[in-house]
């Protein structure tokens, strides 16, 4: 990664922090495993460092903003796949169920239309 690319713990922590409080109060929780979930926040951070937006670090990002607007974190994805496999297609955003092992945890498929990939 590039050094402008770089992204502090505390950078991690600071988005943690907010958004944990913004998202469960909306009934989403991050996946209980942190290591996981600083990966991904850490991903975030860096696409919007790189895109100007935090984008799906899971995804292909076509670096145009009105093409990826359905994966900006939290992608229009979330809720269906939270309310059918407990869980979003990363892992990131999670239900309490999912978070306390009461649902299985499954493969959650791409809901993303393929046309709509950024490759």
């Amino acid at each position: 990664m590039e050094n402008n690319k770089a992204v502090s713990r505390e950078e991690v922590e600071k988005l943690y922090n907010m958004l944990k409080k913004v998202q469960e109060a909306k009934g989403y929780f991050f996946n209980a495993n942190k290591g996981t979930t600083f990966d991904l926040l850490e991903g975030l951070i860096v696409n919007k460092k790189r895109y100007g937006y935090m984008c799906c670090p899971c995804r292909i990002a076509a670096d145009d903003r009105e093409k990826d607007k359905d994966i900006i974190c939290p992608c229009v994805y979330r809720a269906p796949d939270v309310e059918e496999y407990g869980s979003c297609y990363c892992n990131l955003y999670v239900s309490r169920e999912w978070n306390e092992e009461k649902i299985p945890h499954v493969y959650v498929p791409e809901r993303r239309p393929p046309e709509k990939f950024g490759i």
